[in-house]
């Protein structure tokens, strides 16, 4: 009777240290993969900042130069119908911010940004009458993206005073700018161009692993109007 005892107690036991060494197990390897990803993560935020380092040491470089050549805009134009006068790109600045990241300190994003202004004379005024919502959608959206100052009057009908128009004076300068948000966990960069070229926003993703100087050259040729692979 207790050799039958002893027997059970012993199975038990042994039912409980199994179990045990099932939980050891699983810690050790939930901590092993832990470690890893921790790493990992500290890898990936090394190698992004120090491709933030060069891009910033880049971009200041390149604004000292763009700001002796004042090279020429796109074409510029609030309703692709009216021009604006020929644009050159002027006063080029360079902005790092930091942040802290997991005790440590990083690049929150850099940017570099200019003012679009005629390429000849002082700064000159404009107009353009749209009358249909698309085309009104499109002129505000410009408007608001480029930060240009403006008014805006209705047109009506000297009889009736139906709305026949609605006409936007604006002043014929704008500004644009390149952002470069790190996402220092997945190693990444993201790109925001506003107003490159001509009016709008163009975004591009780029690992940091890839991007080298001579991708830098790629952004600073799209900067300046010359064929550029960056995008």
């Amino acid at each position: 009777m207790r050799n039958v005892e002893f027997r059970r107690q012993s199975e038990a036991d042994g039912a409980f240290v199994s179990f045990l060494n099932q939980l050891k197990t699983q810690a050790n390897a939930l901590q092993t993969q832990q470690g890893e990803q921790q790493q990992n993560l500290q890898e990936n935020c090394t190698q992004t900042e120090n491709v933030c380092r060069t891009a910033l040491y880049y971009l200041q470089d390149v604004a000292r130069h763009l700001n002796v050549i004042e090279p020429a805009a796109g074409k510029f134009t609030l309703d692709g119908k009216t021009p604006w006068p020929a644009m050159k790109l002027v006063e080029f600045r360079v902005d790092a911010r930091r942040k802290m990241l997991r005790n440590r300190e990083v690049y929150d994003y850099l940017a570099i940004g200019w003012r679009v202004v005629p390429r000849i004379g002082s700064t000159v005024g404009g107009q353009v009458s749209v009358n249909f919502p698309p085309d009104l959608q499109r002129v505000e959206h410009r408007l608001g993206l480029g930060m240009v100052q403006h008014e805006r009057h209705d047109v009506r009908h000297p009889e009736t005073n139906a709305l026949q128009a609605i006409r936007f004076e604006y002043t014929a300068e704008t500004r644009g700018n390149v952002v470069i948000t790190p996402n220092h966990d997945e190693a990444m960069l993201a790109f925001r161009l506003l107003n490159v070229g001509g009016f709008g926003i163009q975004n591009s993703n780029w690992p940091a692993a890839g991007l080298r100087t001579e991708n830098l050259d790629e952004l600073a040729k799209l900067l300046v109007g010359e064929p550029s692979r960056f995008l």
